[in-house]
Order: C-alpha cells, then sequence, then structure tokens
C-alpha cells in the first residue's frame, strides 16, 4: 500500500502583515551590532528579501509564529516595510525547521559569484549587496584559480576561510590534495593551518620551487625540521590508513576470544596465579573498544618516556592544528 508523503510547507507564498507575526525571540544587541546583521540589511536594502520568512500556522485567532528570519524581520521594520512574504510551515517546532538547513559553503558562495557576475551583475552591485569592498568580491571571483579539480570536489561541501586557497595556490597539485586529506582529517580549515602545512611543504612541491617561502614568524631552519616531521607523520599516516580496517577486524576477534577466555573461573584463576602479567595484557585488550583508544594510549605512553618534546607531540601537532605561525586568520 503507497503512503503519500505530506508536505512540510504550504506550495505558495503568502503576504502577511508584519505586526500579525510573533517573532519566538529577542534579538540581543551583539547581533543587532554584528556585521552580519550589518551585511543582511545592506543585502535587503539594496536587492530585498531573497529568503522569505518562514512562519507556522496560529492556533485558533492567534498571531503567525516565527520559526525563521528574526533578523530579516528586524531589518524589515527598521526600513518601514509593513508587508513580508512568508513561506507557511505545518510545524511549529522552529528547531525541526533549522535543523535541515544547510548553509551556504565557501566554494558554493564563488559560484553564486562567478554566476552572477556572467549574468551581468556589476561587482559593485553586489559588494554593496554583501556589504564588503570591490576588491573582496574579486577575490572570491579569482578564489579557485590555480587550485586543482580534485581539492574543489574535496572541500565543494566545506566550511573553507577564504585565505586558506591562497595557501594551496603555491602548492603544486598532488600537494594541494595531500593538504586538502589532512584538514579533512584534523576537521580544520582555518588559514593559520594552511599556513602551517605551507610551511611544512617540501620546496619541490611548491608552484615556485625556486622561490624561498617566507611564513611569518618562522625560520628556514624551523620549516626544514617541520618537512621532515610532515613527511614522517604522512608516511605514517598512510600506512595506519591502509591497514585500518584489517586491525580492527583483528581488534574485535582477539577482544571477543579473550574475553570468553578470561570469563572462564578456572582459565582466569590460572593466569593469576602463574602469569599474572599476561592476564593483565589480556585484560587491557578486552577494556580497549576502538583502535583510537589504542593508538592514545599509545601515544600518552610514548610522550611520558620520550627526552625529546616536540617529537613525542608531533602527532598531536597536526592532528589538532593549533599552530602559531605568526599569523592569525582575518576577521
Amino acid at each position: 500500500m503507497e503512503r503519500r508523503v505530506k508536505a512540510a510547507f504550504e506550495q505558495n507564498l503568502k503576504v502577511l502583515p508584519m505586526d500579525e507575526i510573533l517573532p519566538m525571540r529577542r534579538l540581543e544587541d551583539s547581533i543587532l551590532r554584528s556585521v552580519k546583521y550589518r551585511r543582511i540589511a545592506r543585502s535587503v536594502a539594496e536587492v530585498g528579501v531573497i529568503e522569505p520568512l518562514v512562519v507556522a500556522k496560529p492556533r485558533g485567532q492567534g498571531p503567525w509564529m516565527l520559526l525563521d528570519g528574526h533578523v530579516r524581520l528586524s531589518i524589515l521594520k527598521e526600513l518601514g516595510e509593513r508587508d513580508v512574504r512568508c513561506l507557511i510551515s505545518d510545524d511549529d517546532e522552529a528547531f525541526t525547521y533549522n535543523r535541515r538547513v544547510n548553509r551556504l559553503a565557501t566554494i558554493q558562495e564563488h559560484y553564486m559569484i562567478v554566476r552572477a557576475l556572467e549574468r551581468g551583475v556589476p561587482e559593485e552591485k553586489l559588494a554593496r549587496a554583501l556589504d564588503v569592498d570591490v576588491k573582496a568580491i574579486q577575490r572570491k571571483r579569482d578564489m579557485l584559480c590555480g587550485i586543482c579539480p580534485e581539492v574543489v570536489e574535496m572541500l565543494k561541501d566545506r566550511s573553507v576561510n577564504p585565505s586558506t586557497f591562497t595557501m594551496l595556490r603555491k602548492m603544486r597539485a598532488v600537494r594541494q590534495i595531500e593538504a586538502a586529506e589532512l584538514m579533512i582529517s584534523a576537521g580544520n580549515f582555518t588559514g593559520s593551518y594552511a599556513r602551517a602545512l605551507l610551511a611544512a611543504t617540501r620546496q619541490s612541491d611548491l608552484v615556485r620551487p625556486d622561490k624561498p617561502k617566507k611564513i611569518g614568524g618562522m625560520t628556514p631552519e624551523q620549516m626544514a625540521r617541520m618537512e621532515r616531521e610532515m613527511a614522517s607523520l604522512t608516511a605514517d599516516f598512510k600506512a595506519l590508513e591502509s591497514s585500518y580496517g584489517d586491525d580492527v577486524l583483528h581488534l574485535v576477534i582477539a577482544s571477543g576470544y579473550l574475553s570468553r577466555l578470561t570469563a572462564n573461573p578456572a582459565v582466569e584463576q590460572w593466569l593469576a596465579t602463574r602469569h599474572p602479567e599476561i592476564l593483565s595484557g589480556f585484560r587491557s585488550i578486552i577494556s580497549v573498544a576502538s583502535l583510537d583508544e589504542a593508538v592514545e594510549a599509545e601515544g600518552d605512553e610514548e610522550a611520558m618516556t620520550s627526552d625529546d618534546g616536540l617529537v613525542a607531540g608531533g602527532a598531536s601537532l597536526w592532528a589538532k592544528p593549533s599552530l602559531n605561525t605568526g599569523v592569525s586568520d582575518p576577521p
């Protein structure tokens, strides 16, 4: 039997008086003074409201409940507007709506700007609509110049700092892909991390190998050391990646077998009496729920016994890339 899926919204937009729309929260003063609020205000004043407000049907004779669009409603009231186009929702839960909203990724924003420019929209008008400088529009227009298609595909749905692409552009295509994989693994797409990856890139992997790297706050000796550490960490990462599936399978099988073995009172008593160190090792394997915990435990032991703190903390340096290269991301 076929089941019809009920639409969550009415198909047609409805123009409502703003006096009949009830906001579900109050905008803080910090939001009203923010750069984002000012940009949305400039965009609404320049091109109007593109994305309609989302409201829920009133219960009885009550007002319409505003689910999404509090900033836009506030701006429209400041502009003296009386009516606004709204999308009518059958659900009055704002959380249900907002959790399904996909924000515009950096590369998608680039494509949007390029498409607008190709259709004849002047750069000055786009800059006014987005409340940015014309040079910022030009930078976003040329953002993917020199970036290989594989990296574009990998980062197309990510929120990436635009300055990250400036760093990637200085690398060869193969190194760009390696850097993108590291950023995805670490979940870090900031310009600072990209500068750290650039500092750890070999001179031969740069687009201009004859031009020495210049990273603010770092000496050539420090960059050379980062290159050596990066090469070692990359090799270890690829080796672990290739064997991770088999290692997990072996860990699960071994853990299950040892758990059943030590559950036998006679075996446990014999091991505790004659080989307590083996029993302790068995219990450690059983207690580890995943390879991640095993690697963390091993890493902690190595860090405690290593004489060189930088080498011991090398893995965490790249796994949690908060390396200060002397230059911070633009706000």
